[in-house]
């Protein structure tokens, strides 16, 4: 697997989400994906696990949780 395109920092996860992808972090969606990344039972954060590993969604989490505190 080609790891160079799994973010490593913050700002290039946010880059990703952001520009790439363009999604916004709307407080909806930043809550909607901290909800389903703790969810043993979530099919798309079992493959996520699978895909990146348990450390990546370590901070995967941290990283919603840093973009949440932004917004408030």
């Amino acid at each position: 697997m080609d790891t160079s395109i799994i973010p490593t920092t913050y700002q290039e996860w946010r880059h990703c989400i952001t520009v790439i992808c363009q999604q916004p972090l709307t407080m909806p969606y930043i809550e909607s994906r901290i909800k389903a990344l703790n969810s043993q039972n979530d099919h798309m954060t079992s493959k996520f696990v699978e895909l990146y590993g348990e450390q990546q969604l370590v901070k995967t989490l941290k990283w919603f949780e840093q973009a949440k505190d932004e917004l408030q």
